[in-house]
């Protein structure tokens, strides 16, 4: 024998049938006091900050990487094996 049963219910009435605390106050404080902080710690970082963080390690690969290809570019296109100069 099998018997099923459908409840068609919101979570907020599941968890009152059930005897859960409501804890949506304290996600939506929670959440709050997250955004405030975000908040806070964007307007205390600046682009120049920002780019003087990010921008030399992005020169210095930049740098190696024109390095790598001025290297190949300056054994001029000669194949020992060809014979060709």
């Amino acid at each position: 024998m099998k018997i099923t049963i459908d409840v068609d219910c919101t979570a907020e009435e599941a968890r009152q049938f059930l005897g859960l605390p409501d804890v949506k106050p304290m996600q939506d404080a929670l959440m709050k006091e997250i955004q405030d902080r975000m908040m806070a710690n964007l307007q205390a970082v600046d682009a120049e900050t920002l780019f003087k963080t990010w921008l030399p390690a992005q020169l210095e690969g930049f740098e190696q990487m024109q390095k790598f290809f001025w290297s190949q570019f300056s054994k001029g296109g000669t194949d020992p094996g060809s014979g060709r100069e």
